[in-house]
């Protein structure tokens, strides 16, 4: 079973449906115990950093989130459930993450003439070796809709990469955590086998 966490940050439908049609068990929950009891766990997110930090911690959800992605079980954010693991963001000074790896939350510049938000399909340079995108061919498109972007402090972090007027690290993975900036259940038949993969960590 996979719990969704739920602190109405958007897209849990979304990432249900998409589980759900692989087969998995799914769960929309903000109780600790359904959480922390779960075989994997899924953060997803849409909207604001500093609003979101906000809502997690109205429901007690912080050291949840921090105790889940440190339990060893599969543990997947998804476009803002990405930056959340980070310290900080841009979009919102003063607010802090979760803090669960380093790196810094930018905004993408608009010096390059590109349209912001980046919204719409990009293609993935995928890092070797990653679970993650195991079976998945490089340079395979897949969904954005964001403003804001990940610079990861530990190049090691980062299992995919895209370009879109700047460096994008796209998704990031170590042990048993993993997050992706691109939206998987959006992303056709390469995002149902990223999401796939996770189910099969």
């Amino acid at each position: 079973m996979t719990a969704i966490i739920d602190y109405d940050a958007g897209n849990l439908r979304s990432v249900a449906k998409a589980l759900e049609a692989l087969g998995e068990q799914v769960c929309v929950t903000r109780d600790r115990d359904r959480i922390l009891g779960a075989d994997r766990v899924v953060l997803p997110g849409v909207g604001a950093f500093g609003d979101a930090m906000e809502r997690l911690s109205q429901y007690g959800l912080v050291d949840v989130v921090r105790e889940a992605a440190g339990s060893g079980r599969p543990f997947l954010g998804i476009c803002l459930g990405l930056q959340l693991l980070f310290e900080s963001s841009e979009e919102s000074p003063g607010a802090e993450g979760l803090g669960v790896f380093k790196g810094r939350i930018l905004r993408i510049p608009d010096s390059a003439g590109l349209k912001i938000p980046h919204m719409g399909w990009n293609s993935l340079e995928i890092t070797e070796g990653s679970r993650l995108f195991s079976g998945v061919s490089q340079g395979s498109f897949v969904y954005f809709v964001h403003s804001y972007y990940l610079q990861a402090e530990d190049q090691d972090l980062v299992a995919a990469a895209a370009e879109y007027g700047v460096r994008i690290h796209a998704a990031v993975e170590r042990g048993n955590v993993c997050a992706c900036q691109f939206h998987p259940e959006k992303s056709g038949d390469v995002g149902l086998k990223i999401l796939r993969n996770f189910l099969e960590m």
